[in-house]
């Protein structure tokens, strides 16, 4: 397992400027490696790999780009879903996704599936209001069809998870857990509007 050293001065950053968050799990994006870390009692506890933008990182709308910094989990779908289970605008279709595990497969959409963690941005500026919303640009952590694409940036901005452990994640997040998205091992200097 790799270092992990420089987890702790991330997290307690987020904390810091999250005030009332610090019991909640943080959860920390790295777009560098392709993985998720879950930062629970004190010490990782997990680590997934996931799918952030094939377009890279950005703030802006229609982008398609994954945002940095600090977020929080705003809402939650498909609590009780069955695997699989294909979301439109958030709502359950009922319709189960064939998922595709062969390395670099791709469905005919973007599907959104199993579990959908909705991010609010914390940052004024960055990403929270005007053009640079994560909310407002739906930037979830969700399941998707395109397994076989996860650990290589493919996503329309989102961070996709296979499906299995997006559920096994999910009860243990809470609204208000804090999601910080990095692009490499250390806490960005957002201070400065994106360009």
């Amino acid at each position: 397992m790799p270092s992990l050293q420089w987890i702790e001065p991330v997290v307690r950053d987020a904390r810091e400027r999250a005030p009332n968050a610090d019991d909640v799990p943080v959860v920390v994006v790295r777009v560098d490696q392709q993985r998720l870390y879950v930062w629970e009692a004190g010490r990782v506890t997990e680590i997934f790999d996931v799918s952030t933008s094939a377009r890279g990182v950005g703030f802006e709308e229609g982008t398609f780009k994954t945002p940095l910094g600090l977020h929080r989990i705003a809402e939650r779908f498909g609590d009780s879903a069955p695997r699989g289970t294909i979301f439109r605008a958030r709502g359950n279709t009922g319709q189960i996704a064939e998922i595709l595990t062969e390395p670099g497969a791709q469905s005919p959409r973007d599907n959104i599936t199993s579990r959908i963690l909705w991010l609010e941005g914390l940052e004024p500026g960055i990403n929270r209001g005007g053009n640079v919303d994560s909310l407002r640009r739906y930037i979830y952590i969700h399941g998707t069809d395109e397994e076989g694409r996860i650990g290589e940036p493919a996503s329309e901005g989102c961070v996709r998870m296979r499906n299995d452990e997006v559920i096994e994640l999910f009860p243990r997040l809470p609204v208000g857990t804090l999601v910080m998205i990095l692009e490499g091992p250390a806490v960005p200097d957002l201070s400065r509007p994106p360009g």
